[in-house]
C-alpha cells in the first residue's frame, strides 16, 4: 500500500512540475486575485511546507504541521520550487522500503488550539496528497481569474471526479 500512496503523491507532484515548467515568473507571483490575494507561488510553497513537516518529523516520530518553515524563496522562485518538489519526490521514494509499522504523533491546530493525534505514515501522506489537490484547485481558480490557460491533465481535481466533469486547466 505504501508504494501506491507514494506513487500517487509523486504523480500529484508531477502536475506541479508541469505547471512550474510552463508558467512565467510574473504569473507565479501575481497577487491581484481576490478575495485572498495569494499567489500561485504561495500555494505551491504552502503545499511543500506540509510535506516538509512530515519529512522533518519522521525521525523523531513527531510531525508538527503548525511548525512550517514557510520558505519564501519557494513562493517567489519557481526554479527553487521545482528543485524542492524533486527533492520531496526522491525522499518519498526512499520510504517505500522503510518499516513504518508504528503510529506517528501528528500535531495540528484545527481552530481550538494544538492537538496531537495518531496517524500511520500512509494516512498522513494521503492527507498531504489531498491537501495538495485542494491547493491545486485554488491555483486553478487563480489561473482562470488571470486568464492563464494550460493543459495539465487532472490538475486541481480529485481523482474520483468523473472525467466528464473536469473542465478548466
Amino acid at each position: 500500500m505504501k508504494k501506491t500512496v507514494i506513487s500517487s503523491i509523486n504523480a500529484t507532484l508531477d502536475q506541479a512540475i508541469c505547471l512550474l515548467e510552463t508558467i512565467d515568473i510574473h504569473s507565479y507571483n501575481e497577487t491581484s486575485v481576490g478575495p485572498y490575494h495569494s499567489s500561485i507561488g504561495s500555494h505551491i510553497r504552502h503545499t511543500l511546507d506540509f510535506f516538509d513537516c512530515i519529512i522533518r518529523g519522521l525521525d523523531t516520530n513527531t510531525i508538527d504541521l503548525t511548525s512550517r518553515q514557510r520558505d519564501e524563496v519557494l513562493a517567489v522562485d519557481p526554479t527553487a520550487a521545482l528543485q524542492c518538489i524533486r527533492s520531496v519526490q526522491h525522499t518519498l521514494k526512499s520510504y517505500i522500503d522503510t518499516n513504518t509499522d508504528y503510529l506517528l504523533h501528528v500535531t495540528d491546530d484545527m481552530g481550538c488550539g494544538k492537538i496531537t493525534v495518531n496517524y500511520t505514515l500512509e494516512s498522513i501522506l494521503a492527507h498531504a496528497n489531498s491537501h495538495a489537490l485542494h491547493h491545486y484547485a485554488i491555483i486553478g481558480y487563480i489561473m482562470h481569474s488571470l486568464g492563464i490557460s494550460y493543459e495539465i491533465s487532472g490538475f486541481g481535481y480529485n481523482p474520483t471526479t468523473p472525467v466528464t466533469k473536469r473542465t478548466g486547466i
